[in-house]
């Protein structure tokens, strides 16, 4: 039973092996190969220079890709850096209108004294005209 299964299988997979173009076959994928199985040192080469290659492509490209996260976090951290300079700014602003207030505060509180003990003197005064 698996037999006739395994048979039909392989048939299929055989004339779909077939029908694909020569192209799709026989498609190169760019990686790393195993070089010391070739017999002829020009193969060899080949094979060797086809790594060089295939190493190089992609150092370039992950050399672009990080240069472009650095100069992204770069731009981030100047953005980042001009917040904290606003910010600085805002909070010396309010320091300054605190300590401003608090001095105003103070000036006035020690005028309210004197026009407490005025009133207290003022008070018997007319409890004696009376």
């Amino acid at each position: 039973m698996i037999a006739p299964t395994a048979r039909i299988t392989f048939s299929v997979l055989a004339l779909l092996t077939a029908l694909m173009p020569a192209s799709a076959r026989a498609q190169d994928v760019p990686g790393i190969e195993i070089c010391t199985v070739e017999k002829t040192m020009e193969r060899r080469t080949s094979c060797l220079q086809s790594n060089v290659d295939f190493l190089q492509k992609t150092i370039t490209k992950l050399t672009t890709d990080h240069q472009q996260k650095l100069d992204a976090a770069n731009r981030q951290i100047e953005a980042l850096k001009a917040a904290v300079i606003g910010l600085q700014k805002v909070v010396g602003e309010l320091q300054t209108a605190q300590k401003a207030a608090e001095d105003a505060k103070k000036a006035a509180a020690p005028a309210t004294k004197d026009a407490a003990p005025a009133a207290k003197d003022a008070a018997p005064a007319k409890d004696g005209a009376k």
